[in-house]
């Protein structure tokens, strides 16, 4: 147990490297939309792995899937959606209200944060495979509000982010 954890956080610190080194080459929003696909597919081979062990099918895949899905998921998560709204909060919000939208953002977070970890025990003796799949739904959501509403910030200064975000 101790190796695996050990393994799974290794891996998050390479992959954030990688999302970081990225962030300015691939752009916010594409690494988004990248790795937000990683989330949903890590949920989608989870919840295969558990539809498939609930219904006593392929019972020698059911351990490769659901580490699959897991590490897909931690590896998506660490590059992408862990990181990279950071940045974009960090070059969106003017001087004057940085602080204050900083902290709302993070309030939001620890709350989004703490509503999955209070609901997974409940959700999982509701259905294994159907949490997996409403977080793959929720996953899809969030890559529907980075195409709508995220706004592109390579390459741009506060001002012409601004100016863009007025504009919309």
């Amino acid at each position: 147990l101790y190796s695996s954890r050990l393994k799974s956080k290794f891996l998050q610190v390479i992959v954030t490297a990688i999302g970081a080194a990225l962030v300015d080459r691939a752009g916010r929003k594409p690494l988004l939309l990248i790795l937000g696909t990683g989330l949903v597919l890590g949920c989608i081979v989870t919840a295969l792995s558990f539809f498939l062990k609930v219904h006593d099918l392929a019972a020698d895949a059911v351990p490769i899937l659901a580490v699959t899905g897991i590490l897909l998921y931690i590896a998506a998560f660490s590059a992408g959606m862990g990181a990279v709204p950071w940045v974009v909060m960090s070059e969106i919000f003017p001087i004057n209200i940085k602080g204050v939208a900083g902290g709302f953002a993070t309030l939001v977070n620890w709350f989004g944060a703490w509503a999955v970890s209070y609901t997974f025990n409940y959700l999982m003796s509701w259905s294994s495979y159907g949490t997996f799949l409403l977080y793959a739904v929720i996953n899809a959501t969030g890559m529907v509000f980075v195409i709508t509403v995220v706004l592109e910030t390579k390459g741009r200064s506060l001002e012409q982010i601004q100016v863009a975000i007025n504009r919309e």
